[in-house]
């Protein structure tokens, strides 16, 4: 699983979620609710999406890592290759 393997997977579930967001216009170092504008329950159904997706737990506690692309990046990553 690459950077890029993660990256793709949050543009589909985005894409899914709010269709008018253009992916490639997103700060990975900004908010990425306020970019996308995303609700708090968006925002749980894109946690959800990739934990499914990648079969890796995301606790609730941990969500707030997630709320930038690079973060979520950063995050899901070494979980990720954990799991092999």
């Amino acid at each position: 699983m690459t950077e890029a393997d993660i990256l793709t997977m949050i543009r589909d579930e985005l894409a899914r979620l709010a269709p008018e967001v253009e992916f490639d216009t997103l700060d990975p170092a900004a908010d990425l609710r306020e970019q996308a504008d995303l609700d708090s329950m968006d925002f749980l159904n894109l946690l959800t999406a990739l934990h499914q997706r990648l079969s890796v737990d995301i606790p609730d506690a941990d969500a707030g890592k997630l709320a930038t692309l690079a973060g979520a990046v950063a995050y899901l990553l070494p979980k990720a290759a954990a799991r092999g």
